[in-house]
């Protein structure tokens, strides 16, 4: 079976928004398919792009010559070990990076609109699309290897999640990487095979963001993290219109969902998935602790292990979080096993620490975590618990203090650190080894 690669039946439809300009689907064929025919003899595509477009044509260019795709989680290639034999070409519109590979620039094939007549590109619905490797905020990054027939009905499925089927086009603005799998689904995916409208651009500091929102025709659709959603609500800066917003990649704090609803006067959906399976479920978080299965889709405990299957899902596959299924569609999400603290007795996880750390008022971003990395033998204290938070104007005193209302003793960080910023990626997370590294420069072993 072959799906189309993208779901548009008007060759002039309008495709994607690119440099303020709008470039429809006949236009953006005509590009992908000149870039085919540039990766000669590779065997797979390392696609390495910021700007969304050029991504996005050569992901389409990778399908229509049969290439997988490779998405890493950060823009490491000197350190990528392709996960496949053969050439890897790397497509990037960076002309400083460094890379081991060979380089292309997708723009150099920025080809004038072809005919509208023009056929669409039928990809077969087994092919190997994309290998999305994991963040490596839990350990080192892993590829996950997916079909283009998983993707096109992931993509299909959050559109119907995010209640965008069948609504006249909106335009997607994410923060967020392409490379990312929320990213790709979200931004990327969504546009292809809904008919709403792709971004090129990717801002990221909060003023951009409300520039960005300005500069664009509405309808518009904000695809963004909980880090970022807190940045553009505590700048003060003036957000225009939006249609709705999106939120992935971490827990989203009820407070903030909240905040975010009321300051911006529109609807607010977190999307709950991960690499290995791709967005599976949503909820409104201003509004309902449950998260609500996307169609199809199927969760299952087994030992005490949460599955899920079905849907857009290739095969069942664990989930790290535990899950409590309240009926066959819905649940409720506490949190990774991981991520449990048992100290002097008493239980608590790193997910309620850091909220309740990040909603300390003054408080821009902080963490808690272990002293260690829970690895071989472990001293006594071990179990003890340090925090690091971003507070400007605030002291280790005013947060703590503050704390104390709102956690027990036995789970205070010690020390509670006052650094500068966090070392998040793209997606707002914090890598493991970037963790391991900023504990170390601050004499924590």
């Amino acid at each position: 079976m072959s799906l189309p690669l993208l779901v548009h039946g008007d060759r002039q439809a309008p495709f994607a928004c690119r440099q303020g300009r709008i470039v429809n689907v006949a236009q953006f064929l005509a590009q992908a398919s000149a870039l085919a025919q540039q990766f000669g003899g590779a065997a797979q595509i390392l696609n390495l792009c910021s700007d969304r477009y050029s991504f996005a044509m050569g992901l389409a260019a990778a399908l229509i010559a049969g290439k997988p795709s490779l998405l890493p989680a950060a823009h490491a290639p000197a350190t990528l070990r392709p996960p496949l034999p053969g050439e890897v070409l790397c497509l990037t519109d960076d002309a400083a990076l460094d890379t081991p590979f060979r380089k292309l620039h997708p723009q150099q094939w920025l080809v004038p609109p072809a005919s509208a007549t023009a056929q669409m590109p039928q990809i077969d619905a087994a092919q190997l699309a994309v290998l999305a490797f994991t963040s490596g905020s839990t350990g080192t990054p892993v590829p996950h290897a997916k079909s283009w027939g998983s993707l096109v009905r992931d993509a299909r499925s959050m559109a119907e999640n995010l209640g965008l089927q069948g609504l006249s086009p909106r335009l997607m603005l994410g923060t967020v990487p392409a490379q990312h799998v929320y990213g790709l689904e979200a931004t990327v995916l969504l546009p292809m095979q809904s008919g709403h409208l792709l971004c090129d651009e990717r801002p990221f500091f909060p003023a951009d963001v409300a520039a960005r929102l300005a500069a664009l025709p509405a309808p518009r659709v904000l695809v963004t993290t909980p880090v970022h959603l807190h940045a553009l609500l505590d700048a003060g800066v003036e957000v225009p219109p939006l249609d709705r917003v999106v939120v992935s990649t971490a827990p989203l704090p009820v407070p903030w969902a909240q905040q975010a609803e009321q300051q911006l006067q529109c609807p607010l959906l977190e999307i709950y998935g991960s690499t290995e399976s791709g967005q599976i479920a949503v909820r409104s978080t201003a509004r309902e602790q449950q998260w609500t299965l996307s169609r199809d889709v199927r969760i299952e405990i087994r030992d005490g292990q949460a599955w899920v299957s079905g849907g857009h899902t290739e095969a069942a596959m664990p989930l790290a979080d535990r899950i409590e299924l309240l009926d066959g569609s819905r649940f409720l999400l506490h949190g990774r096993p991981s991520d449990q603290v048992n100290i002097a007795g008493k239980r608590s996880s790193l997910g309620y620490l850091n909220h309740q750390l990040i909603t300390v008022p003054g408080v821009v971003d902080g963490v808690f975590f272990h002293r260690r990395d829970g690895t071989g033998a472990e001293a006594p204290d071990d179990t003890r618990l340090a925090a690091m938070a971003v507070a400007p104007g605030c002291t280790t005193a005013d947060i703590a203090a503050e704390l104390r209302r709102r956690i027990d003793a036995v789970f205070m960080p010690r020390p509670l650190l006052l650094v500068e910023r966090l070392p998040r990626d793209a997606n707002g997370k914090i890598p493991r080894e970037q963790l391991l590294a900023l504990r170390a420069a601050h004499g924590l072993q």
